[in-house]
């Protein structure tokens, strides 16, 4: 949920300004790597998602290959998850989903003009050799271990608009954005709104799919500690 792929274009020039070499780029929110794929050098990467960082994994190992997976599929697989590796839940339950709500029902064009399993299909394809090197690690975002200086951008769940199953304390999460900047980290935030002593430094109004029907104007933020 909330890709980032429509403002990669935008905003990693910003967070990568001043990189050096040795620095290390990190995603403690890597969700579907469509800011990550875009960076290269060091990267480490973490999601507190299960099935998501099973995905990203095994989409590291050279014999991966993608399954297609139909609407029948979709839903055998919905209904006996027992009977699965968690990488192909990770593959089904976001990529092949409305809106990519976990197994929130097969996204299907009724048009009849796009075929969102085959492109789901070729997207992953085109991102297997863009994240190889990565090191990925499912954990809390407090319990990655961030190397030195890195550079870490965070794409948290957005406090006011889609509710997560397990919840996000969004205050715990400044608090612990705040402690990184001032332990010398170089940090970013993407988020519509953020405490008062953080300043936004890039935005863009961007049109949010609520449903198949229905859509709000949000302006997209980076935001970055005013020390």
């Amino acid at each position: 949920m909330g890709s980032k792929r429509k403002i990669a274009k935008y905003i990693l020039p910003i967070i990568l300004k001043d990189r050096q070499p040795y620095q290390h780029y990190v995603e403690p929110f890597c969700g579907g790597c469509n800011i990550l794929d875009k960076v290269s050098g060091k990267r480490i990467a973490s999601d507190i998602d299960k099935y998501l960082i099973a995905l990203c994994q095994e989409m590291q190992k050279e014999n991966f290959s993608i399954p297609f997976i139909g609407e029948k599929e979709y839903y055998e697989i919905k209904n006996n998850q027992s009977n699965y590796p968690n990488w192909l839940l990770g593959y089904v339950g976001f990529q092949l989903s409305f809106g990519a709500k976990w197994f929130g029902g097969y996204r299907r064009d009724k048009a009849g003009i796009r075929d969102y399993a085959n492109e789901a299909q070729q997207n992953l394809r085109a991102q297997q050799n863009l994240i190889k090197g990565v090191e990925f690690y499912c954990c809390n975002y407090w319990e990655l271990e961030i190397p030195e200086n890195s550079i870490i951008y965070c794409d948290p769940p957005y406090a006011n608009s889609t509710k997560y199953k397990n919840g996000f304390d969004h205050t715990k999460f400044w608090d612990w954005c705040e402690k990184k900047a001032k332990e010398g980290y170089s940090i970013f935030v993407s988020e519509y709104s953020a405490p008062s002593n953080w300043v936004s430094i890039w935005k863009k109004e961007m049109v949010v799919g609520l449903d198949v029907k229905t859509t709000k104007i949000e302006t997209e933020n980076l935001f970055i500690l005013v020390v």
